[in-house]
């Protein structure tokens, strides 16, 4: 598997905009919530601000040359989704490279220096080519897509499409 980078809002400051909450705390789980929190996913409610994640795709890119690429993604959706972090903040990218054991000085000095910008930047635009209008999408064979949190059985029926067997679904913990 390979992330690639898609910019959700590009007409998010770099430093991040407020946002109301979509939601209260007492409201019932949303579809989406409850597809999650059914996959072993929480996703917190009371995000009040809304992060520019061109400098979180940089670190992605980081983290895709060394040996903690999924450890990191797993650890920017908790960022993200759980503890509401601000993913545009260089602090909050070298306090999760760091969990999972991406050297925070190399990373640092990458962000600074926008070593990643060009790589993320062709990502994007690859992005736009294929036809990627959300996250998450999911290309396979570089031509063949689903687009959105799609139940399991869409994945079986692609694969299948593809000649492929597709796995047993795995239940998170």
């Amino acid at each position: 598997m390979r992330f690639a980078p898609y910019f959700l809002d590009p007409t998010t400051p770099p430093e991040g905009k407020p946002r109301a909450p979509q939601t209260q705390p007492d409201d019932p789980p949303s579809y989406m919530e409850q597809r999650a929190l059914d996959s072993g996913i929480k996703i917190a409610r009371g995000r009040t601000w809304t992060s520019n994640s061109y400098l979180s795709l940089q670190a992605a890119e980081f983290a895709a040359d060394h040996p903690h690429e999924g450890d990191f993604h797993r650890a920017m959706f908790k960022a993200y989704f759980e503890d509401l972090a601000d993913i545009g903040k260089v602090e909050t990218l070298l306090d999760v490279g760091k969990s999972v054991g991406l050297e925070e000085t190399a990373m640092a000095d990458a962000l600074e220096s926008g070593e990643y910008r060009e790589r993320v930047d062709e990502g994007i635009l690859w992005a736009r080519s294929v036809g990627v209008t959300g996250v998450p999408t999911f290309i396979f064979e570089g031509q063949w897509g689903i687009v959105g949190a799609q139940d399991y059985p869409v994945f079986q029926g692609l694969m299948e499409k593809l000649g492929q067997q597709p796995r047993e679904p795995r239940l998170r913990k």
